[in-house]
């Protein structure tokens, strides 16, 4: 669930579309807006938590940069460290943007998620497969397709809290 800062900013929710307003945070923007008195971003967005300790994410790597239809997909991997001082669970979270579809699609689909423990000072690596489903929408006919292109990857702590890496579907 994602909790807003202020009313003035319900619905809110991490798989919003592209709105065409500049993302909180970016100073150097030509169309920015001077009159925002609290930041766009939720105050606690989908999938945060609280713990005793703290993790680090190392960057995405992909077995391929290239997917095609007929093949097994590709493989996500992150190397996840708990970096606090106490034993701890993450939730680790898997989210995938389509920004070249044929139909206006989220900023970001949550698409898996793997729950891992680890003690103080440890790292596991943490991987996910994305196969041709995670990448399916239903288009302006309502057939269930994955089109080809560019498509992100975001693995991380929460919505906002994310690596990124992009592949290309043939």
């Amino acid at each position: 669930m994602t909790f807003p800062r202020n009313v003035g900013q319900v619905p809110i929710y991490y798989n919003h579309k592209r709105t065409g307003r500049p993302q909180a945070g970016d100073e150097f923007q030509k169309f920015r807006s001077n009159y925002l008195d609290v930041p766009n971003s939720p105050l606690f967005p989908f999938g945060y938590g609280l713990s005793y300790t703290t993790f680090s994410y190392s960057d995405i790597q992909l077995s391929s940069n290239t997917m095609n239809r007929t093949g097994a997909g590709i493989k996500a991997t992150v190397t996840v460290t708990n970096t606090g001082a106490y034993n701890g669970d993450e939730v680790v979270q898997l989210y995938i943007h389509d920004p070249v579809a044929s139909v206006t699609q989220p900023v970001k689909k949550l698409k898996g998620f793997q729950k891992v423990f680890l003690r103080q000072g440890e790292s596991k690596q943490v991987t996910f497969n994305i196969g041709l489903e995670e990448l399916k929408f239903f288009n302006s006919d309502l057939k269930w397709v994955a089109e080809p292109g560019e498509f992100k990857v975001f693995i991380g702590t929460s919505s906002s809290d994310v690596k990124e890496a992009s592949f290309t579907l043939k």
